[in-house]
Order: structure tokens, then C-alpha cells, then sequence
């Protein structure tokens, strides 16, 4: 009987041991957020997808930082995703913005890039999307439905898909 309960104690002793170090863990967490930030949510996250020439592209949203956990200041970084449609020859931004009504965004658009700024009590979104390709931003047209926004902006030219070159 007695040997057993030593083999129990040594047990909850690593037990407790875990428990300090996840205290600890969850600690130093609390100090990456200010006083105000600590009933806000951090998140991270990335999406992977298959760009021109078959090459991975990675692109990153949240409002947490991966490798230095530091809090953008509330605003969180919307999941966004651009795609050509040579179709209609338009390069078409969706992003996803719960939360917010169609009032409450703001879409600044340059040849090269689309800023996307909302707001709506303790929700600010912002995030800059460089653009695949140069587009006439006089063209640009946007749809808001159920926390998607949709932005269509007509191509300046279509992409050129390249030549194939003989080696002489």
C-alpha cells in the first residue's frame, strides 16, 4: 500500500507542476495586452493558395502578430482574398468584415492597391491589399452582404500571361 502511494504523489506532484507552468504561461500572455484590451479577443490566422506559375502564396490576417505577440491597437486585420477574373477583366477583392453594416466602411482604392477601413463600436477593421495587377480605381464598385465585401475594379490592361521565348 505504501508503495503506491508514493507512485500517486510523484504523480500529482508533475501534475502540479504543469499546472504552475501553464500559470505562468498564461501570465506573461496578459502582459502582451493592455488594461483595456484584455476582454478583446486575439486572433491569428493564414491562408495558402496557389498563385501564378503554380508558386504558394501566404498571406496572414489577425490582430496579433506571429512571431512578437504585440496587439495592433484593436484593430483586427480582415481575411482577404483578390482574384483575376479575366472573363469579365476585373480583379475582384472579397473580404470578410462581420459585424459591420455597409455604412460603416470606408474603401480607398489606387492603381496598385485597396485600403479597407470599418468601424462600428468596438469592431475596427483596416488592412492595405497590394494588388496582382494595375487597375482604373474610377471603376471600382463594391457589394456588402452578410459580413462579405466584395470590391470589383475594372483592369488598366489585361495581365500578360507571357511568350515563349527559343533559345538560340
Amino acid at each position: 500500500m505504501w508503495r503506491r502511494r508514493r507512485i500517486f504523489d510523484d504523480f500529482f506532484r508533475e501534475l502540479e507542476e504543469i499546472d504552475r507552468i501553464f500559470d505562468r504561461m498564461f501570465e506573461s500572455m496578459r502582459s502582451w495586452r493592455s488594461a483595456e484590451e484584455l476582454d478583446k479577443p486575439l486572433y491569428w490566422g493564414f491562408s495558402v493558395r496557389i498563385g501564378p506559375e503554380g508558386v504558394p502564396e501566404v498571406q496572414t490576417f489577425g490582430n496579433v502578430e506571429a512571431v512578437s505577440p504585440t496587439l495592433r491597437a484593436g484593430v483586427r486585420e480582415p481575411y482577404v482574398e483578390t482574384m483575376i477574373d479575366e472573363k469579365n477583366s476585373e480583379l475582384v477583392v472579397t473580404a470578410e468584415l462581420p459585424g459591420v453594416s455597409k455604412d460603416d466602411i470606408q474603401i480607398n482604392a489606387t492603381e496598385n492597391e485597396v485600403e479597407i477601413k470599418a468601424e462600428k463600436g468596438d469592431r475596427k477593421y483596416h488592412r492595405v491589399i497590394p494588388l496582382d495587377a494595375e487597375v482604373d480605381p474610377e471603376s471600382a464598385r463594391a457589394k456588402y452582404n452578410n459580413g462579405v465585401l466584395e470590391v470589383k475594379l475594372k483592369l488598366k490592361s489585361k495581365p500578360s500571361r507571357g511568350v515563349n521565348v527559343k533559345v538560340e
